[in-house]
């Protein structure tokens, strides 16, 4: 039962509130909001959607301020690559890790929300 677990872990974080898993699915995914920001606007609340899979990867799929969505692909509990052709990089500090897409796109979550299992 990870999904409970995880969204127990997402709900707690100042940084993303993830409050339910979806309807119908196999409990992997959990609802909400991540802090997101595009190039020259401040962070803001955006629309989330985590799927988790069973072999450790995960997307996760933000609904940027403008409407697009934003697929973000972590594997290891990193972020490899994102729906955008830009570069991707991250940082961790603490127990936040903030994702960056040039040219100014910017992610923030709990670093146990993509962890390995």
């Amino acid at each position: 039962m990870r999904a409970p677990l995880l969204a127990a872990v997402l709900c707690v974080s100042p940084l993303a509130v993830f409050a339910a898993t979806v309807s119908g699915t196999d409990g992997q995914n959990a609802l909400g909001t991540v802090p997101c920001a595009t190039a020259g606007l401040v962070l803001s609340d955006c629309p989330a959607e985590l799927r988790r899979k069973e072999d450790g990867t995960a997307t996760l799929a933000v609904i940027l301020p403008g409407g697009e969505v934003r697929n973000i692909y972590f594997e290891g509990g990193k972020p490899v690559s994102s729906s955008s052709p830009s570069s991707i990089s991250s940082e961790t500090i603490g127990g936040t890790m903030r994702i960056f897409i040039e040219p100014g796109e910017v992610f923030e979550l709990p670093v146990a929300a993509v962890a390995s299992q």
